[in-house]
């Protein structure tokens, strides 16, 4: 029978693939048709200061499931190959590399502590042909992203092409590994991870009805339209010149969210049908951000060369749902990040957790479980991207770029857009000097000196190997890959 222990509960962490709170209905997003998110959102707690470790894919997954930072686990950029082998070309053109290799997730030691471990979706951390981090049900895609009809999945160790919708794909094997999962009287944890909204975002990659009815109705009214990309920018990763390119972009990445969130409705639903809802923790967010036309650009952190920190960039949705145990319809205005994740998950399921101290983040499952703080809620949360660093406090904003700049301060409570600069100011030389010293010595505590992204050419075109320093595997930049510098 399923695990109907209210002592320990089951996990489903829902990861969505570049997206912003503002692509949510729960918002204020009038225009965007989530109302499963939002149901989330209204039996549980919302937490509206959530930031990721990292402002792109790979990086970010990382460290949710090891707890540390990039400039730890050495994934630093979205991991462009060894992820896996294509049947189109000799596998011995496409070795495999496993980027977390010998270092412990969470999911380890929930394992350890009797659950069972599965997921369904985009892994993007390497080698996607064998199963990692104690996880027995592997269901995952191939690489990161890409197409939605025609996606390289990975079922028994093996790469196929998925002719049908790869979001409905998703959640029908989430739902394979649920079923199984009844029939056990041992806890699950299940991460549910989605490529939507990922581009592409052209109407024959998504379902037409959807798609035709954003571009043909939808007047999206709630995304900036016309505004001009920063002056440092040299270069836009998904360059945007006209309406028409806009209104379809717009219209996929909608479509993306709104098809997903339908997904979400059948896991949901099925929680309810089969009993399991009340014993399960559903946890909804993204792996980073997303500017789709914020600050002129399109993308995430690697929407712009210098790599940016905007707060569509690093601002993610993350909800927390388990009526009668999680409150319901709490906002946390608190600053959170995703390297809070892993301590989290295992403080509120009682699972031990041995590198607790060494590590950045700490757990608020007592926020999870209704109590009084105890008073060790973030007042400071720190984000890199290779050699860009920021920190940011509840009013204040500075962003580090290694070794050349530009750097940026901004005053968030009196300037939340960022369009205002003020790291040259006289006046605010003291507290640049002091947010500085301040992400020095962080960053200094918790980085491996031989992984240290400040000292790496990270320029968001992607990763092709291990970090082993700086003389490693990460490619530069260059004008022919512009392309691909949006995964």
């Amino acid at each position: 029978m399923a695990n109907i222990d209210l002592n320990r509960p089951n996990v489903i962490f829902i990861l969505s693939d570049d997206q912003g709170p503002w692509a949510t209905g729960y918002s204020g997003n009038s225009e965007i048709l989530t109302p499963h998110i939002d149901r989330l959102a209204d039996s549980g707690i919302r937490f509206d200061r959530f930031f990721c470790t990292s402002p792109v894919c790979s990086p970010a997954r990382a460290s949710l499931i090891t707890g540390t930072i990039p400039s730890r686990h050495g994934v630093h950029d979205w991991i462009s190959k060894g992820n896996f082998i294509s049947p189109d070309r000799p596998a011995a053109e496409q070795p495999l590399v496993e980027h977390l290799a010998g270092q412990l997730g969470f999911t380890d030691y929930l394992a350890d502590a009797g659950y069972v471990c599965g997921i369904s979706g985009k892994w993007h951390l390497g080698d996607s042909l064998h199963p990692q981090k104690s996880f027995r049900f592997w269901e995952v895609h191939g690489s990161g992203g890409g197409k939605y009809y025609a996606a390289p999945m990975i079922r028994d160790g093996e790469c196929y092409l998925e002719t049908h919708y790869v979001t409905d794909v998703i959640t029908d094997n989430a739902l394979r590994f649920l079923n199984d999962a009844e029939s056990s009287s041992d806890p699950f944890y299940l991460s549910i991870h989605y490529t939507a909204p990922h581009s592409p975002w052209e109407r024959k990659h998504h379902p037409k009805e959807i798609f035709d009815r954003y571009f043909n109705d939808c007047p999206f009214e709630s995304v900036p339209a016309g505004v001009n990309p920063p002056k440092w920018a040299q270069h836009l990763s998904i360059p945007v010149n006209d309406t028409e390119t806009r209104r379809i972009n717009l219209s996929g990445y909608f479509t993306a969210v709104e098809e997903m969130d339908r997904n979400i409705g059948r896991v949901l639903d099925h929680l309810d049908e089969s009993g399991l809802r009340e014993n399960t923790v559903v946890v909804f967010s993204s792996d980073n951000g997303m500017n789709m036309g914020h600050h002129g650009v399109y993308g995430k952190g690697n929407a712009t060369l210098p790599l940016n920190m905007f707060e569509e960039s690093v601002r993610v949705p993350f909800l927390v749902s388990r009526p009668g145990h999680v409150p319901e319809g709490n906002a946390c205005s608190n600053l959170y990040s995703q390297y809070d994740f892993m301590p989290t998950i295992l403080d509120y399921l009682g699972v031990s957790n041995p590198c607790a101290e060494s590590l950045p983040g700490k757990s608020l499952a007592d926020v999870l479980r209704g109590e009084e703080s105890d008073g060790h809620e973030n007042v400071v949360v720190y984000d890199e991207y290779g050699p860009v660093r920021m920190i940011r406090t509840e009013d204040w904003k500075y962003i580090h770029r290694y070794p050349y700049g530009p750097n940026e301060l901004f005053d968030l409570k009196n300037d939340p857009g960022e369009e205002t600069n003020l790291v040259e100011e006289i006046a605010q030389a003291q507290r640049v000097r002091e947010m500085r010293g301040q992400l020095t010595e962080w960053f200094n505590r918790y980085s491996d000196p031989d992984k240290d992204g400040s000292r790496l050419s990270v320029t968001g075109s992607g990763q092709i190997g291990l970090c082993q320093g700086p003389a490693d595997g990460l490619s530069s930049f260059s004008l022919k890959n512009l392309e691909r510098t949006n995964r």
